[in-house]
């Protein structure tokens, strides 16, 4: 016997019953066939369908069938697996309307490359998986809840990623980090543009090196308030050893700043604003793994 189960979604899932039953009508399948079909609207002379069943039905049909096609929800996996069933699995996919999104398509692929049952993600494979299922010998099932853990991270992980909040949470220090290291960049080549452009030649190499370091206390003061409240949300009740830290992580990158300013300006005749973009760059990428591991480290 068959036991086709298309779980509790509110979404009809008639593509798959519809292939059953042409396999019926060609003599593929001449096994009885018994479905549980939930809110799929289906009537074929072939196959017995209920809308639902009973715990206790359903757990008889479970066992004692010889393959299970199920639709690709982990519960409904999970019975057939740990009943030892060889599944057949096939994913409700969001192109036909049959679920909301696609992360069925994932569980099965995931299962079906450990071994523990047949993924069927193209409708006109189902003879052929009909007939491999019949010497198919799936990965036993251990009774535990490793792989169900494993698998739900995975989806739930998945799931989040593709949506812009469960992104930002997953990535909210990053994400925060760039977005104030973008404006404490703004700040300090704001600061320094305007010295040079007004009071301070750059070509004066004492001059340049007054707008760098001005400008980098202006930067440094904007991203220490800031850092500490919105990026690494710091609780440290020791402010000074705090500020101490973070200004001498920056004094390091300040003279990575002045070097490469020295060196691109003065020695080689660059633009300093490119060389300043550049020096930039480099000191926003340094400062973060300075305030990650020893600024704002967490107990």
């Amino acid at each position: 016997m068959i036991f086709v189960t298309l779980g509790t979604q509110d979404k009809s899932f008639e593509r798959l019953l519809k292939e059953i039953d042409r396999c019926i009508d060609k003599g593929i399948i001449k096994d009885k066939v018994v479905v549980q079909a939930g809110h799929t609207k289906y009537e074929s002379k072939n196959m017995e369908i209920f809308s639902e069943v009973s715990k206790d039905e359903f757990e008889r049909l479970m066992d004692s069938c010889d393959l299970l096609i199920t639709h690709g929800g982990v519960g409904s996996i999970f019975d057939g697996l740990k009943r030892d069933k060889k599944i057949i699995a096939v994913p409700r996919l969001k192109k036909y309307n049959e679920h909301t999104n696609d992360h069925q398509l994932e569980i099965v692929s995931e299962f079906s490359k450990s071994g523990y049952l047949l993924a069927l993600t193209n409708m006109t494979m189902l003879p052929k998986l009909i007939e491999k299922a019949r010497s198919f010998k799936p990965k036993k099932y251990k009774s535990n809840n490793e792989v169900f853990t494993k698998y739900l991270e995975n989806y739930v992980d998945n799931n989040e990623r593709r949506t812009f909040k469960g992104f930002f949470n997953k990535y909210r220090e990053v994400l925060m980090y760039l977005i104030f290291g973008v404006l404490t960049t703004v700040v300090s080549l704001a600061v320094y543009y305007l010295l040079v452009y007004t009071v301070l030649d750059p070509k004066n190499a004492l001059e340049l090196q007054t707008a760098n370091i001005i400008s980098w206390i202006a930067g440094v003061t904007f991203a220490y308030v800031t850092n500490r409240k919105f990026v690494f949300e710091s609780k440290n009740s020791n402010r000074l050893k705090e500020v101490g830290s973070f200004v001498a992580a920056r004094i390091l990158t300040l003279l990575l700043d002045m070097l490469i300013m020295f060196v691109g300006v003065t020695l080689l005749s660059g633009n300093d604003k490119i060389f300043k973009l550049i020096s930039q760059v480099l000191v926003i990428v340094l400062n973060y793994v300075f305030s990650k591991l020893f600024v704002f480290k967490k107990d």
